[in-house]
């Protein structure tokens, strides 16, 4: 089964793409095909400088591969090397009812933020749609948050079946487990643009400051307190074992622990967890060529999956193509 997703290189790799992404990408990699992309399209609407947008897609290929994305398991390319992905999203958008964007919580959460809207903005659910289907994806490993965008492709995609054919394969949503929502050091989801992230290649000083940051209640150390309503708890969940986890909860509740005690130790775990990719990536980022290479060579092989699909698409929608440029 081929297996898709993708992360706009619009900041810093935080914890929330790990937990929520990438830890997935790493564990179908050795059981299905994986194409993973860096949806630098997307990027478009909340970044607006181009050598920004360049740094930051050298950024996230460089995190993907000091993680643990193995080139020689798993199709890693920038999304834009792959210009049919408009073509079909072009397609998409014919058969896409407006109230079916309407619905969709993304734009309006984005909009609310302060972010301008746009059409792009509002017509991203389709781009994202175009992304999975033009590769025939079967699997699509996503955050929780992320689920209505792969029901939308879902329905795009049967859209698309029914009035020309079975042009499509319609995928599946891929979701690890509940910690798939992260939460960032205000509580809310870890988000790039709720600067609430705690990045994971961030110097060592910064990411203990940035949890030394995480809000908590008011409670007095002596007291008990609930630590399934505790943001700092909800990190250390991330890396702890399940005893671990219990016995950090019977402390909280016990009273007497106080909340920096926590996000200290929750820090250091992160820290552990990370160490090797971290020691990897200062390797990596030594070598760009070698992570152009590894794009380059990603998106020739997914470029070869998107041509094959689009040929049967202009086939049944009427659209020929009679010139051919030379590569």
């Amino acid at each position: 089964m081929r297996a898709l997703s993708g992360i706009q290189p619009s900041g810093q790799l935080h914890l929330g793409n790990y937990f929520g992404a990438i830890r997935q990408y790493l564990a179908l990699q050795d059981e299905h095909e994986g194409f993973y992309f860096l949806a630098n399209y997307h990027a478009l609407t909340s970044v607006a400088d181009g050598k920004t947008l360049r740094q930051w897609t050298l950024n996230l290929a460089t995190d993907y591969l000091a993680l643990g994305l193995d080139p020689d398991k798993a199709t890693i390319f920038l999304q834009s090397d792959v210009p049919e992905v408009t073509e079909l999203t072009w397609i998409l958008s014919t058969v896409t009812p407006m109230g079916l964007l309407e619905r969709c919580h993304a734009y309006k959460e984005k909009t609310a933020r302060g972010l301008s809207p746009n059409h792009a903005l509002f017509g991203y659910p389709v781009l994202q749609a175009a992304d999975i289907l033009i590769y025939q994806s079967h699997l699509v490993p996503v955050g929780q948050d992320q689920k209505q965008h792969i029901e939308v492709a879902r329905d795009l995609a049967l859209k698309l079946n029914n009035t020309y054919g079975e042009l499509l394969t319609v995928p599946e949503p891929y979701i690890l487990d509940s910690t798939a929502v992260v939460p960032g050091i205000d509580g809310q989801k870890m988000s790039k643009s709720y600067d609430n992230a705690i990045e994971l290649f961030g110097d060592e000083k910064a990411v203990r400051k940035r949890f030394l940051s995480v809000v908590t209640d008011s409670t007095p150390v002596a007291d008990p307190k609930d630590p399934e309503q505790c943001t700092v708890y909800a990190l250390f969940k991330l890396f702890a074992t399940e005893e671990e986890a219990a016995e950090l909860a019977a402390a909280y509740r016990a009273g007497g622990l106080g909340y920096g005690e926590v996000k200290k130790r929750t820090a250091q775990m992160m820290l552990d967890c990370f160490a090797e990719a971290r020691e990897r990536r200062q390797q990596l980022a030594g070598d760009p060529d070698y992570v152009h290479d590894v794009l380059r060579e990603g998106g020739r092989r997914a470029r070869t999956e998107a041509q094959k699909t689009m040929e049967r698409v202009r086939e049944a929608t009427g659209i020929p193509i009679h010139y051919t440029p030379t590569v």
